[in-house]
């Protein structure tokens, strides 16, 4: 799907998400997907679920699809011209007949350590992703609700890194909107956005790279759920505020 970049950010803001927005074409993906599959081989399939952070920084091809001007004009259009990739992270889910694998109802900014608490994710399919393998699921409009109170998940099987889960009395599930992306495609959603995932009980791989932005003004004020600094990367624009140290482009064009 084409959208015109004000129609983005009219959708964006309104919404705290947007959706099927086509980046990569399928051979620029099935590349990307080759280069993923020969990391996984290396690294081994328990890493790649929810281990894989910040890799941007040591693997090329991860460098490029978060970078990638097509990748960076849909974020300034949701965000504003001054944009920093703040880190990359890869969700790989694999086949779980028994449905015990699920990411909890969140918002992305409450374990980020973040002042002010903005942030902006890509998520960008390296395979298909659909009800039937796990995609995510968003809350329309639930950005514009302020942080919510967290807790820990009751249930086994939460991919999130400190066990983080918005009570079930304060998400309408009833609103949910999957959001199911051809591989090549991706969403953006708000730090702030209600989201979730549910197993994958197909028998498909669901990857998918999300790349996390931040304005430059967001400074960071405790470590994040990983117990690390961020080491943020300006891709456009200006960064008038200089909170954090110069980390060099990691493979230069």
């Amino acid at each position: 799907m084409t959208i015109a970049p004000s129609d983005l950010t009219a959708a964006y803001e309104r919404d705290g998400f947007v959706t099927r927005l086509r980046i990569f074409s399928d051979a620029e993906i099935a590349g990307f997907r080759s280069q993923f599959d020969e990391l996984e081989a290396r690294e081994g399939k328990e890493k790649c679920q929810i281990g894989l952070q910040a890799r941007h920084m040591d693997e090329e091809f991860i460098w490029r699809m978060a970078a990638d001007d097509r990748v960076v004009d849909a974020i300034s259009a949701c965000m504003g011209e001054d944009v920093m990739l703040l880190s990359t992270h890869f969700f790989c889910k694999y086949p779980d007949p028994e449905g015990s694998k699920f990411v909890a109802w969140h918002q992305d900014i409450t374990y980020w350590g973040l002042e002010p608490p903005e942030a902006h994710t890509a998520w960008i399919a390296v395979d298909d992703a659909d009800l039937a393998n796990g995609c995510m699921q968003v809350i329309p409009g639930s950005h514009r609700d302020g942080i919510a109170e967290h807790g820990k998940s009751d249930g086994a099987g939460n991919l999130l890194s400190i066990n983080q889960e918005i009570p079930d009395e304060l998400v309408d599930k009833s609103r949910a909107v999957p959001i199911e992306l051809h591989a090549g495609e991706a969403s953006i959603h708000n730090g702030q956005l209600y989201h979730a995932s549910f197993p994958n009980t197909s028998q498909r791989r669901r990857c998918g790279l999300t790349v996390r932005f931040i304005p430059p003004e967001a400074r960071q004020v405790e470590a994040n759920s990983t117990g690390q600094q961020w080491c943020p990367i300006l891709l456009r624009g200006e960064d008038r505020h200089h909170h954090y140290p110069d980390t060099a482009v990691p493979f230069p064009s």
